[in-house]
Order: C-alpha cells, then structure tokens, then sequence
C-alpha cells in the first residue's frame, strides 16, 4: 500500500506504510488518544494558569500578602510546559489493542 504513486502520498491524511489494514484501526486508535491528551493537556494548562497567574499578578497581596516573585512565576511557568510536554510523550508508548489482539 506504501507503493503507491507520490502525488496519492502526498495528498493522503494517513499512509499506510505496511500492506496490512490493521494499520487503519491502529491509526483510528491513536487519533483518538491523542485527541483525549490535547483535551487533556488544555484542560490543565487552563485550570493552572486561572490559579497562578493572578497569583502572580498580585490579586492575592491586598488580601493574604501572598506575593510571587517574577522568577518563581517563570519557574512555574516552565514547569507546567514540561508538564504539558511529559504528558504528550507518554504517546509514544502508544500499543494498538488491533495488533495485541492479532498476534
């Protein structure tokens, strides 16, 4: 399947490089997990930025005297794109339940 022309390849949404269909399931698979980690990852990108950055702002100092330190805020900043980006490469241990099931 993989041996088709290069303009077919080219305009492909998937390509199946092995000449086996459990590939489309396979792939089927994946798009849904990897929408489930985007949903996920937005989620809590989300949920952390609405409870740090008027933290950081300084909304809690006239209240609590919590302040955060601009290097603290970068810090947490950093932390929570690694965080994002960890989840992200769990994927690669991504193994189809088509091939676990055929072989």
């Amino acid at each position: 399947m993989s041996q088709g022309t290069d303009i077919a390849i080219e305009s492909g949404s998937i390509i199946l490089m092995k000449n086996s269909l459990l590939d489309v399931a396979a792939a089927l698979q994946l798009s849904i997990k990897v929408m489930r980690r985007i949903k996920q990852n937005i989620f809590w990108a989300f949920a952390y930025n609405m409870v740090l950055v008027p933290v950081a702002a300084g909304l809690l100092y006239p209240f609590f005297g919590i302040t955060f330190r601009p290097e603290l805020a970068g810090l947490a900043m950093a932390l929570s794109s690694v965080t994002v980006v960890s989840f992200s490469l769990s994927l690669k241990r991504f193994n189809p339940s088509a091939y676990v099931a055929h072989e």
